[in-house]
């Protein structure tokens, strides 16, 4: 049931109304008396989260039994301090004099995990539609076991991996293990970027959903919907209801249409992207108006990482499109599938033929990492301290485009076409 939904897409909230939203959907979940656990994102997706701590603070702690903050990290590394000081508003050691504890989660910690169930073969078949066929251990972070309610906090954005972010993505992989972050990512992979992100209903969606299904405590949940660093929209209730709004409105306002392709198009990414691992966003938003044999540049001097947590892998197999790692599956399936949908992510769609790869489009970055990494990893590399990006804005007529703030904005073809892996002609590759 949905319990509070206020916003559209001509709205922005002032401050005030987000806290008035915030105590009124908190109020209409009823927590009072109960130990509740709040599942909220890391600073890597844009949100008021010093407002959304505050109002959860004052309003439902004094009235729950016990208020907890989990930050969803995935497979990102944990918060310092100091990063959930300038995230949250405070730091655990002052969150902890309020009577709140607050944990990042740990994925590679078995000691941290709890296996619930299993996603069997046939099910993995019928929801894939014939691309996996394998059993899936869902494990979830133990602590959650020790609360009764769990709430769900978060944005929803076009994603490339379930379409739309948030909902229980916040749990898997926000606080899983790696089995099943693995597996329904690079299922996502096989079905490719264009055909998932900004898609309401996936494959990959339902993975999530089946999963959730293994946990045995009351989940809600508070979504919102950003336009830059505005709220648009706030829906609470039940997790499926409260996130198919907020993805609705989401459409509206975080999908930007074009009338035609571009050859060129410079994505900056913002500050909140420190790392390839999340700055290859910029990428994923951009691919559906790349023109064929075009060329992403993503701008990112502040990235000097290609990612904390898995740039050993990465320098190992590099960037590359879907159907270069299928082609070797057996040199590259003991690799974690989360990995290499990230490379076939960032890399786009393409083509293997005869012991060579034709990616569609060319990714450039004008970062922080090294020539030779980029050369290493299998990217373009430009000297960021060379572009002068006002040489590249209005210049749309021309088939270049600059996109400020790259990343959470689906951008797409206003006659509804997308790149089609299986529709690309070898003319329309990079050579």
């Amino acid at each position: 049931m949905l319990l509070f939904e206020k916003g559209s897409a001509d709205i922005n909230f002032t401050p005030e109304e987000i806290e008035e939203s915030l105590q009124e959907a908190a109020e209409r979940l009823e927590l009072g008396g109960k130990k509740v656990l709040v599942i909220v994102p890391d600073a890597t997706r844009t949100a008021p989260m010093k407002t959304i701590f505050s109002t959860l603070q004052r309003y439902v702690r004094p009235k729950a039994q016990k208020l907890d903050f989990l930050i969803a990290l995935g497979t990102h590394p944990p918060m310092r301090d100091e990063e959930i000081k300038n995230h949250l508003g405070v730091t655990p050691q002052e969150a902890e004099a309020m009577g709140i504890s607050i944990f990042n989660h740990s994925w590679d910690d078995p000691k941290t995990l709890r296996t619930i169930g299993t996603i069997s073969p046939q099910e993995m078949k019928e929801i894939s539609n014939g691309l996996l066929e394998e059993e899936i251990p869902v494990s979830v972070n133990h602590r959650i076991f020790d609360y009764q309610e769990l709430l769900i906090v978060g944005p929803v954005f076009p994603h490339e991996v379930v379409g739309f972010s948030g909902g229980y993505k916040y749990l898997f992989p926000g606080i899983s293990g790696g089995e099943i972050t693995n597996r329904y990512h690079w299922l996502a992979a096989l079905i490719t970027n264009p055909k998932i992100i900004g898609h309401k209903y996936t494959p990959t969606r339902e993975v999530l959903n089946r999963a959730a299904r293994f946990i045995p405590i009351p989940i809600s949940a508070i979504c919102f919907v950003m336009q830059g660093e505005a709220m648009s929209g706030l829906f609470a209730g039940d997790v499926v209801e409260a996130w198919s709004k907020a993805a609705d409105l989401s459409a509206q306002v975080n999908i930007t249409y074009v009338e035609k392709p571009f050859h060129t198009v410079i994505s900056i990414a913002p500050p909140m992207y420190n790392e390839l691992w999340v700055g290859g966003k910029c990428m994923y938003k951009l691919e559906p108006i790349v023109a064929d044999g075009g060329t992403v540049i993503i701008y990112a001097p502040q990235i000097k990482e290609i990612s904390v947590t898995h740039g050993r892998y990465l320098q190992e197999i590099g960037y590359h499109t879907r159907d270069f790692f299928l082609a070797q599956w057996d040199k590259y399936q003991s690799y974690p599938g989360g990995v290499l949908a990230h490379s076939t992510h960032v890399k786009g769609i393409g083509k293997f033929l005869n012991g060579r790869e034709y990616p569609r489009v060319e990714v450039v970055l004008a970062t922080g990492i090294p020539k030779e990494i980029c050369q290493k990893i299998n990217l373009g590399y430009m000297d960021y301290k060379k572009i002068n990006l006002e040489e590249y804005q209005n210049r749309e007529e021309e088939g270049i485009l600059v996109v400020p703030r790259a990343g959470e904005v689906l951008y797409r073809l206003a006659d509804g076409s997308f790149p089609d892996i299986d529709k690309l002609e070898f003319s329309q590759l990079v050579h």
